[in-house]
């Protein structure tokens, strides 16, 4: 990040770019709570994801009100009003991760102690691990100003809709199997699609820095894989 000449205009540039940090990391740390509450069962650890969202959302207030007092004090042009911008966007999408951690914790706990009629943890865990990832590469992609990293990240966006779509196709193959488990696959349904929204909004993140570091827009359309919409249970 350039020195500018009024030095608190700095100090604000680097206050926003701290929030981001620290949102960044509780948003991550919901994540990775949640899939441990889902894949272990525990409903206690879910609650506590769930308390937890306030402060993100908290957090995100906080980064869009120094980022317009910012612009009203300084009316900084080009490069600056990019890098003040792109935090208050990160900033909606963290946000929006931290409602995706909370809404699989709800499914814990609508799922209870049931016992479970089918056994896809290691599908759910691989597919929370690669969003994790991403996640945590775009992070650092935005705080080095790395776009290589970054696109990196954008161009894996495929790989993490492939992963869900495979997942679905074996959810929807116990519900046809065996009807008893309609109930708790269709949560382990909801679960999986908020996990690869999340991969969804590392890629917005992905978009943003490309964007602050070049000044342009991606204008390729994303690699996509998740052919979910298309699939249709097999004749027999």
């Amino acid at each position: 990040m350039s020195q500018h000449t009024v030095a608190s205009f700095d100090a604000d540039l680097e206050a926003l770019a701290g929030m981001i940090g620290d949102m960044g990391a509780r948003a991550g740390q919901a994540l990775a709570n949640a899939t441990k509450a889902l894949l272990e069962r525990n409903v206690h650890l879910a609650q506590q994801v769930i308390a937890a969202d306030r402060s993100i959302d908290d957090l995100q207030h906080q980064i869009e009100e120094r980022a317009v007092s910012t612009i009203a004090k300084r009316q900084p042009m080009a490069i600056d009003l990019r890098e003040i911008i792109s935090t208050m966007r990160i900033a909606n999408d963290l946000e929006r991760v931290g409602d995706l951690a909370k809404n699989v914790a709800k499914r814990v706990i609508a799922i209870g102690e049931q016992p479970s009629p089918v056994t896809v943890a290691s599908g759910l865990g691989t597919l929370s691990r690669r969003v994790s990832e991403q996640l945590f590469q775009v992070l650092w992609a935005y705080r080095d100003r790395n776009d290589r990293a970054a696109l990196d990240v954008w161009r894996a966006d495929g790989a993490i809709d492939a992963l869900f779509t495979s997942l679905f196709r074996e959810l929807l193959t116990y519900m046809m199997e065996d009807p008893r488990s309609i109930g708790f696959c269709t949560h382990l349904l909801f679960c999986a699609k908020n996990l690869e929204r999340v991969g969804d909004h590392a890629t917005n993140i992905a978009e943003t820095t490309h964007y602050v570091i070049t000044g342009d827009m991606l204008a390729a359309e994303r690699p996509k894989a998740d052919e979910s919409a298309n699939l249709r249970p097999p004749q027999s």
